[in-house]
């Protein structure tokens, strides 16, 4: 070969993106004839805490503010809620919740004492925003509640009492209370957590210890009228099977869903949620994919004691955990999103809808100016985040039917380690329509995915993409379009089903009619 022709074919070598996917290795077959398990809407749930400016500054501003409101209540934040279908939001925390007094928060607000928040920053809360304004926010987002009680520093009077308030229709003190603070009908509320993280902040219980709690207070959380409760139980710390062992075995009979809790961190490196290179993005997802091996392991011991899956697995604390913003209160939490996120969270979805069988519920951390948030609000400025765009892109999944599939993906490689380059999940909905969300981790090269649709014929394929430019993109208040979904036509059909380019760092939807 003569020395000319070594320089054309290295040229041509070092012009190739040798990470790009191998366009035969990632291949999606989808069983379209054999739906059976539905995607409960309530997995694309919320979380909001009393901390930082979730709740103050994020949803409530008083009512007497200049920004849009109703009854307290910014309608900005209301309406790009309601958008994602926004099915269900627990609250009032997280470790806030076993230091909260319900009673606090009711009646005129001038009159109800305050409260020092010693978990988030030490705060002086004024409780302003209780029971009234947080059914008010999910009538108004039409959303289901979920309330999480105090086992912690509470008593079980003082659930057992929180429940009566809210929920009996007939006379009592607790109705006659209700009524006298301005709201004559009861509310419908299905979900009652029994404690949050009782083996951490809601008490360093042993799992032992907080079984027996747990059997104690569940017993006088009751159903009044057509109102029927769902007790959750405190369950795991990330990788803690022996915990969901324990209450499975002790209380498992006594409950209808156990919590998981799982953060996936930030970067190897560098937790700032903006300033991060591709072995942080790499380090992050790798952890985001664990959220599977979890759900797996403590679903396996669940199984042990419940093999027909009447327990719920309920995830209501997840996602990533960066460093604060620069300049702000190291106790509120509060950090930028980037496309990095929306991956995170793109990925974590399609693994809940793929457990559909028992993942009943989960909800982000958290949904306001919070961790991984959906919403960024500065005065009467807001702007909507990467992972905002993901779940209002998979919104289409809540209640559709799960269609089984098999992923065969080529690796992402980073250094001697590699995770999948290709994640997904599938659902039909009611028209008929399906529904494909895949994620393609890899931050330089495309991903070329074959489909094929077993039981099905792609007559017609539209989708949507969300990307950006670098893997630090962002949304700021200044730009606040720099990560938005946009129209995807990189597909074509074939005779059993299609096949796809996906960008590379990318979240897609594909409808197949």
């Amino acid at each position: 070969m003569n020395s000319t022709r070594v320089l054309v074919v290295a040229a041509l070598l070092a012009s190739l993106d040798l990470s790009a996917a191998d366009p035969t290795a990632n291949k999606l077959v989808i069983h379209a004839d054999q739906a059976k398990e539905t995607i409960n809407r309530n997995i694309y749930g919320h979380f909001s805490e009393h901390l930082g400016r979730c709740i103050y500054e994020g949803y409530w501003v008083e009512p007497d503010s200049n920004i849009k409101n109703v009854r307290g209540i910014r309608q900005d934040v209301v309406e790009a809620l309601k958008k994602t279908k926004i099915p269900v939001l627990r609250w009032p925390g997280g470790c806030f919740a076993d230091e909260y007094h319900w009673k606090d928060g009711i009646g005129p607000r001038g009159q109800r004492p305050t409260m020092i928040n010693t978990h988030w920053g030490g705060v002086t809360e004024n409780n302003h925003f209780g029971t009234h304004e947080f059914l008010d926010l999910c009538e108004q987002l039409e959303c289901e509640p979920y309330i999480c009680g105090n086992v912690g520093s509470g008593t079980v009077q003082e659930l057992s009492q929180w429940v009566e308030y809210t929920t009996f229709d007939g006379v009592s003190p607790m109705s006659d209370l209700r009524k006298k603070n301005g709201r004559a009908a009861p509310w419908r509320v299905k979900f009652w957590g029994v404690g949050n993280e009782n083996w951490g902040c809601g008490g360093n219980m042993t799992p032992d210890f907080y079984a027996d709690n747990y059997k104690r207070f569940a017993t006088y959380v009751r159903g009044y009228g057509s109102n029927r409760v769902f007790k959750i139980a405190c369950g795991a710390n990330s990788g803690d099977t022996n915990w969901t062992a324990v209450l499975m075995r002790e209380a498992g009979r006594r409950m209808n869903g156990l919590a998981l809790h799982y953060y996936c961190g930030s970067g190897k490196r560098s937790r700032s949620a903006t300033q991060f290179d591709e072995e942080d993005w790499f380090e992050q997802l790798k952890r985001a994919l664990r959220m599977d091996d979890l759900v797996s392991r403590h679903g396996a011991i669940m199984d042990l004691y419940d093999p027909q899956k009447r327990v719920a697995m309920i995830v209501d604390e997840w996602g990533a955990w960066h460093a604060v913003e620069p300049g702000t209160n190291p106790g509120f939490l509060y950090q930028q999103n980037t496309l990095r996120d929306a991956l995170v969270a793109g990925v974590t979805l399609n693994i809940f809808n793929q457990h559909a069988d028992r993942v009943k519920m989960a909800n982000i951390a958290q949904t306001i100016n919070v961790l991984q948030a959906m919403i960024l609000t500065d005065k009467a400025r807001m702007l909507l985040t990467p992972t905002y765009h993901v779940f209002e892109m998979y919104a289409v999944h809540q209640d559709a039917k799960l269609l089984p599939a098999e992923i065969q993906s080529s690796d992402y490689l980073m250094g001697a380690d590699k995770i999948p380059n290709v994640n997904a999940s599938a659902s039909r909905d009611s028209s008929g329509k399906i529904h494909i969300t895949l994620c393609n981790l890899n931050p330089h090269a495309p991903a070329e995915v074959a489909c094929e649709l077993q039981g099905a014929k792609a007559a017609a394929l539209s989708g949507r993409l969300l990307t950006a430019p670098d893997i630090t993109t962002h949304n700021t208040f200044d730009q606040p379009e720099n990560v938005k979904p946009t129209m995807f036509t990189a597909f074509k059909t074939t005779d059993t089903g299609f096949t796809t380019t996906l960008p590379a760092k990318s979240v897609v939807v594909v409808e197949v009619k």
